[in-house]
């Protein structure tokens, strides 16, 4: 079970979630390790990738600042904008087929976009620094049904660099029904963990 904490950083509190579990399973689910960046593209476009630790932070709602659109192409050559999911809680996930702790998580993020399916929650990929041919074909093995935007320069993820930025890949990050950043896990996330935010975020009034 996941439950918030409070923690002070500098001049504002956030939630910090942790599991209310034995230490070595509290310490077992922060040792999750994501990519820093691709092979072949250490630092391009000033994106200034980080080792994603699962560190996880929910911003109380008078801390949250307004999202950014995030539009584009999809890998099934569709348009997609947040914008037309107004009012939904919105999942925003960053990925690489290269990036072993996508594979890891792939699986988990379809089950909860399938989890919550009807209840005014949307999920989009970011698949960033990327083949199309490699993204498709990590698309096809794990049966990946919602949306995932073509981003190969990293420019759609760059817009959320004011909020909480993904600086991992993996990262994940959640808008409220409000259209504000709420959210944020570094990392791979896990089943609990997903599920958590979006049903806390979900339970707040639009």
């Amino acid at each position: 079970m996941w439950g918030p904490s409070l923690v002070r950083s500098g001049a504002s509190t956030v939630r910090r979630w942790r599991r209310v579990a034995p230490l070595a399973v509290a310490v077992a689910a922060l040792a999750v390790a994501g990519c820093s960046t691709a092979p072949t593209a250490a630092s391009e476009g000033g994106t200034g990738y980080v080792a994603g630790d699962g560190s996880t932070v929910v911003l109380p709602q008078a801390e949250r600042q307004p999202a950014p659109e995030l539009a584009g192409t999809t890998l099934d050559g569709s348009q997609y904008s947040t914008a037309d999911a107004a009012g939904a809680v919105t999942v925003v996930n960053v990925w690489a087929s290269w990036c072993a702790p996508c594979r890891a998580e792939a699986p988990t993020l379809e089950r909860g976009y399938q989890a919550h399916l009807g209840e005014g929650v949307e999920f989009v990929g970011l698949n960033i620094r990327d083949s199309d041919a490699a993204a498709r074909a990590f698309v096809d093995r794990y049966t990946i049904t919602y949306p995932n935007i073509v981003d190969p320069e990293g420019k759609v993820q760059l817009s959320l660099r004011d909020t909480l930025p993904p600086q991992s890949i993996p990262s994940t990050v959640f808008f409220d029904k409000q259209g504000r950043v709420a959210a944020r896990v570094l990392g791979a996330v896990d089943e609990a963990l997903l599920n958590g935010i979006i049903d806390t975020l979900v339970a707040e009034p639009a």
